[in-house]
Formats: structure tokens, C-alpha cells, sequence
């Protein structure tokens, strides 16, 4: 299956790299990370294009078939454009639908309003990594999901020197307040990674100083010529990268069902 869309090339390849398995089927591909079966964009399968409510079924049907003891589902549909409304009959079906914006930049500037107090660097030692699953808890997996953040978090260090990128952080005072990786997914693209600010510290200007950095750290030492984002079109926070350089260029869709 020849993959069009930005955004799930270098999904694919990061996924790879971390040791998923990537399985390419003709119709369809399909992903599966056995040492995190709950992620759902871990495990889920990817359409050549947006099904019609007849074939529904039937991808429903070899989901399950693909992935017997998950609780989820999920779709990701190929293509460079699109709209809510070609997702109709996954929603029909009951499944949650979205567009995301797939940003690119092949060059940087400052954001607005900087964040200098901070320390921005790579993430190093054992403490910047449980630092790091705190991080990526606050605000959204306090009640559930925890283990899946630490099975994530695992596979996202062991990324890291390996040459093919480093996740990063905003420190003040030695506390983690914000962090993102950047990863080289093929020769000349390089993609970035959940892009996180503590809910305590958000409107400081660090993310965006954050990404300013990161993304020079990716031209200058990844080699890279094009960075990819995807973010949320309806959170502030693509605000922030649009600041420092990067465009929509593509959209991303997906359907999921949680378990």
C-alpha cells in the first residue's frame, strides 16, 4: 500500500523504530505494538481511503479478526486532505472522528514572547524520565491509564540515542514543565512528538520557545529539511506553532472507538 499522507509516513517509521509492527497487507496496513496493547495509535489499521457505510462492516469485522483481545478500535485513513464529513460512516458507526492539522516548516524563528528563564535541553538520566511520566499524566491519565503512559514513555527513551533524534524539555528550578521529541523518520523529515506543557504552566511562552529550539536542533543536528507537527486545529496551541514558522499543509483522519 502506497502511503500518501505525511503525517502516517512518519507515524509509520517512528513506530517501526520504536518496535512496533508495521504489516502491509495491500488493502490495508496493519500496526500492532505488543508491548502496549491499550495504545490505540499503536494497534489500529489504516485505509487506503475513507470506507462507504457498506464496507464499514467489514473493516470492523477484520479489525477484530486482526486484533482478538482489544477492547478499542481504530482507523486511520490515508490522504493528504479530507474532511470530517468523508469520516460519515465511521461516525455512523458509532466511532469517535477527526481531522488533525498536519503542520510543516523548513525554517524558524523566535516565538513572540520567548521564555528565557527556562533551561532547554535533552532529556537525560532517570529522573528527567520519571519526570517525564508525570508530565505526561498531569491533566490526563491521573485516574487511568498509567500504565499505558509508562509503556509509551519506555518506548519513547529508547529512541534516544540512537542518532535518530532526542526528547526534549523546559525546565525552571529542575522541574520538568514542558517536553516534546523530534525524530528523523526518513532522509530530510524529521517529526515531532507529543508536545506537552504542564496544565500549571501553560501561557508562559514556554512551548513555544521549546519548538523554536527543538526545531534547530533538528535542522542543525538531524540533518533535517522539513519538520512535521500535528496538532488539534481547534486547541490554542497550534496557535504556538504557527508563531514560530510552521504552515498547515495536510490533514490527518482518524476514527477510534474507546474501549
Amino acid at each position: 500500500m502506497h502511503v500518501r499522507s505525511l503525517a502516517f509516513r512518519t507515524d509509520l517509521a517512528l513506530l517501526r523504530l520504536a518496535g512496533s509492527e508495521v504489516e502491509d497487507h495491500g488493502s490495508h496496513i496493519a500496526v500492532r505494538t505488543p508491548d502496549n496493547p491499550t495504545y490505540w495509535w499503536g494497534n489500529f489499521l489504516l485505509l487506503p481511503r475513507a470506507p462507504s457505510a457498506e464496507e464499514v462492516p467489514g473493516w470492523l469485522e477484520l479489525f477484530g479478526a486482526t486484533y482478538p483481545t482489544s477492547r478499542h478500535l481504530a482507523f486511520g485513513v490515508d490522504g493528504p486532505d479530507g474532511t470530517r464529513d468523508d469520516l460519515a460512516a465511521f461516525a455512523a458507526a458509532g466511532l469517535d472522528v477527526e481531522t488533525s492539522s498536519v503542520m510543516t516548516a523548513t525554517s524558524v524563528h523566535e516565538p513572540p514572547r520567548p521564555h528565557r528563564e527556562a533551561t532547554y535541553r535533552p532529556l537525560v538520566g532517570d529522573d528527567d524520565w520519571r519526570q517525564q511520566v508525570e508530565l505526561a499524566i498531569a491533566g490526563e491519565h491521573e485516574d487511568d491509564g498509567q500504565d499505558f503512559v509508562i509503556a509509551k514513555t519506555a518506548a519513547e527513551r529508547s529512541l534516544t540515542g540512537r542518532g535518530i533524534g532526542e526528547w526534549w524539555g523546559a525546565f525552571v528550578d529542575g522541574r520538568l514543565l514542558a517536553s516534546m521529541g523530534l525524530f528523523s523518520a526518513s532522509p530530510g523529515l524529521a517529526r515531532f512528538q507529543q508536545v506537552k506543557t504542564h496544565p500549571d504552566a501553560r501561557g508562559r511562552g514556554l512551548a513555544g520557545t521549546l519548538v523554536h529550539e527543538v526545531s534547530r536542533f533538528g535542522f542543525e543536528e538531524l540533518g533535517a529539511e522539513t519538520l512535521v507537527m500535528v496538532a488539534d486545529p481547534d486547541y490554542l496551541a497550534i496557535r504556538v506553532y504557527r508563531s514560530v514558522g510552521f504552515a498547515d499543509t495536510e490533514v490527518q483522519l482518524q476514527a477510534a472507538r474507546k474501549p
